[in-house]
């Protein structure tokens, strides 16, 4: 869900500066914008103009609640359908269109493991090459795709080739963005 919401940091909390990544806390007393909630984390403008990155984990401290991201019941989903379902809840912090959507994931593959179970590698990029959040992604990806069931192990890895591009978005993205 996109937002602007004011809210006031309750308790001390970490959060990542964006675009950068760099670590920070937000003091309680501060006040923060809520720009964006998605994918179960938050985009906040700080008092002193710049984003961060909040995890879900830390709702309660912006005052909202944490929103479970527990894979999808597997119904009659296969294994790797919710795997992609699970990317598909993962946001540029920036962006208000998920990583699927933006043409970010590049490749998605499981194999089966001999005990039973699969490991994942997935391969995707960023919009701008010296974008800091690379690493904050790769494990809220990492971590999304180890609550599907079937999936014990995650590979997930940055690259960038090849470079991205806008026109790897797909059309529902490019028009959720006023681009078509």
């Amino acid at each position: 869900m996109q937002m602007r919401k004011e809210a006031t940091v309750s308790r001390d909390v970490d959060a990542r500066e964006i675009p950068s990544g760099t670590p920070i806390t937000l003091r309680a007393g501060d006040p923060v914008i809520i720009t964006q909630s998605l994918g179960g984390s938050y985009t906040v403008m700080t008092p002193v103009g710049f984003l961060a990155r909040i995890d879900g984990k830390d709702a309660d401290a912006i005052g909202e609640t944490a929103i479970s991201q527990d894979a999808a019941a597997a119904e009659d989903k296969s294994t790797e359908d919710l795997a992609w379902d699970q990317l598909r809840t993962c946001y540029d912090p920036e962006i208000p269109v998920n990583i699927v959507d933006l043409g970010l994931v590049y490749s998605c593959a499981l194999t089966a493991l001999p005990e039973g179970e699969n490991k994942i590698d997935v391969k995707f990029t960023l919009t701008a090459p010296g974008c800091g959040m690379g690493d904050v992604l790769r494990e809220d990806i990492r971590g999304k795709l180890l609550s599907v069931p079937g999936i014990r192990e995650a590979d997930v890895q940055v690259v960038f080739d090849p470079p991205w591009s806008l026109q790897m978005m797909s059309d529902a993205a490019k028009l959720q963005l006023g681009m078509m």
